[in-house]
């Protein structure tokens, strides 16, 4: 009997199969034995019907308890009324192992329970949901660099000798007696990438040791960076719109069926198309002032504040242009207004705040090398960044998706926590 995966049940009507996977529910009604089987594809109902109390199958799924290991044998059948549309007629079950006590029941439990049991938590159809619209999401991030606008992947090291941007949220570590740290972002190695092959990006794991409880941080969390040469920031900008709704309308195609699962509003999703709205710095203080805000021109927009914004519109806003003194040494200057850098953060709607942070990178020796040193960062490290400067340097620009924040903005969950399969959060790294 062929073994088979739930998601592709539906070529298999009138056919025997053999399906192996988990136990999500059961029930008896009468002479009727329901018994929902999931294998991580789908849930499949499995029906067995006998006048007989002591028939093998009902002996079998009697012993059956949530979330034990089984294997099924059946006939395929459409059924309407089954989840998925097609039902297995029962013909055998084969139990694994019987688990005992399984802890997450269906009464409701609290938050610091389930992240306790983060490792089986994992198997509740929502979790389910959610990681199959993360999947979905890196995937069309990927289609889209590799194969929309071939760009050429680059993996940046984890372990690094400075920092990108400041070391007061850096975890550091002993390299054979001397420091190095866990990386904050790839980019400035997308840097020196893109002097090479034009267009790059690299994409993995990023580190924080920001001590923060918000929803929308985490310690650990995957970040992607693209990096192109000659690009301006209108150029970055208008990179990052096209991504967003590739992703979006990708989700759109391929994960509607999860995101009625998390019982999203699809149709705040189908808004998100190009152009989005974009707003100087300048007009945000000013927007943030009249919706009750005390803020003067050089105050940072924090998450409150971006919160705000992003409710004004039904897409993605971008903010750009921040005073300079604000965000990271590399940061261009804007020619116009030096106060200013040639910056931009994306907020996705409905407040969930920035998902996306760019820049146009400084292409000057002089100046570069001026910036490093007002912030006092080490030379020597940087030394091979400031390489890139004296060695057919050109303007480029480039911008870090935030990957948690943009599943949890997508998916509608309210806590990154939720957005990836085992969290990093402040104090708490079990499992």
């Amino acid at each position: 009997m062929e073994w088979v995966y739930i998601e592709d049940i539906g070529k298999y009507v009138g056919k025997e199969v053999e399906i192996r996977g988990w136990v999500y529910n059961k029930r008896s009604s009468g002479r009727i034995r329901f018994l929902l089987v999931r294998d991580g594809t789908g849930i499949i109902q499995s029906t067995a019907y006998s006048k007989e109390k002591d028939n093998p199958i009902f002996r079998a799924f009697d012993e059956l308890t949530l979330e034990s290991s089984v294997i099924v044998r059946g006939m395929v059948k459409e059924e309407n009324r089954a989840p998925g549309g097609y039902e297995l007629e029962l013909s055998e079950i084969i139990p694994v192992q019987i688990a005992e006590d399984y802890p997450i029941t269906p009464k409701e439990h609290g938050v610091g329970f389930l992240m306790a049991h983060r490792h089986l938590w994992l198997r509740s159809s929502k979790q389910v949901a959610i990681m199959k619209i993360r999947h979905e999401i890196i995937r069309a991030i990927r289609d889209f660099l590799d194969i929309e606008k071939k760009f050429t992947l680059i993996d940046a090291p984890i372990l690094t000798p400075a920092a990108c941007e400041g070391t007061t949220t850096l975890f550091e570590t002993d390299y054979f007696g001397d420091k190095a740290y866990l990386s904050q972002s790839g980019q400035l190695y997308m840097e020196a990438a893109a002097m090479a092959h034009g267009k790059v990006y690299c994409f993995g794991p990023t580190f924080r040791a920001e001590k923060s409880k918000t929803r929308r941080h985490l310690m650990e969390f995957w970040m992607v960076e693209p990096e192109i040469a000659y690009y301006k920031l209108d150029d970055v900008i208008a990179l990052a719109e096209e991504m967003i709704e590739f992703i979006v309308m990708r989700v759109l195609e391929r994960r509607r069926k999860e995101l009625e699962r998390l019982e999203r509003d699809i149709n705040s999703l189908e808004k998100v198309k190009r152009p989005f709205v974009k707003i100087s710095y300048d007009e945000a203080i000013e927007l943030l002032k009249k919706e009750g805000f005390n803020m003067e021109w050089g105050d940072e927009i924090g998450g409150d504040e971006e919160t705000v914004l992003s409710k004004k519109f039904e897409k993605p806003v971008i903010v750009h242009r921040f005073p300079a003194l604000q965000k990271a040494f590399y940061m261009e200057p804007d020619p116009e207004r030096p106060e200013l850098s040639l910056s931009f953060d994306m907020l996705a709607p409905e407040g969930y705040g920035e998902i996306i942070g760019g820049s146009e990178r400084i292409s000057d020796y002089d100046l570069l090398l001026k910036r490093i040193r007002e912030n006092k960062l080490p030379e020597d490290a940087f030394k091979w960044y400031l390489d890139l400067r004296k060695y057919g340097s050109v303007p480029h620009s480039g911008f870090g998706l935030g990957i948690e924040r943009t599943v949890a903005w997508i998916t509608g969950v309210k806590h990154v926590r939720e957005t990836i399969p085992f969290p990093r959060l402040l104090y708490k790294i079990y499992p």
